[in-house]
């Protein structure tokens, strides 16, 4: 927005109009993947999506236990999603992700593995493209 020597004509322009525009993400040959934060612990657990392919920007993801009901997670910020149990979380985990824009589900069955460590990261099967 500036060029070099140019800051106070930049300052003194006011307010500029700034348009953005949504950007479909491309990871070709990539799988989605989900990184456990290193706060998480049985009772509450914090995953980083990653790497969702074009129709990826998502409005709901779900969390099932075994042969549990789907469970909704919350959205802290960006690209993190969390759910606080109220009970110990006993892998294997499955996510399911719904895109904003299409409503497609993904399901990446099993992904989090029983004995999940926080800190890691888990690759899953599925993509969007």
């Amino acid at each position: 927005m500036a060029k070099p020597g140019m800051a106070d004509e930049l300052r003194d322009a006011g307010i500029l109009p700034i348009q953005y525009s949504r950007v479909a993400c491309e990871y070709p040959g990539k799988t989605i993947t989900f990184h456990v934060d290193s706060g998480s612990n049985p009772y509450y657990l914090a995953v980083v999506v990653e790497f969702e392919d074009g129709d990826g920007d998502l409005s709901a993801v779900e969390l099932k236990e075994g042969p549990a009901e789907w469970r909704a997670m919350s959205q802290s910020w960006g690209a993190v999603w969390r759910l606080d149990s109220g009970s110990a979380l006993d892998g294997p985990l499955s996510i399911q992700l719904t895109s904003q824009y299409s409503g497609r589900k993904l399901v990446a069955n099993n992904v989090i593995p029983a004995g999940w460590k926080p800190g890691s990261t888990y690759r899953s099967f599925v993509n969007y493209s």
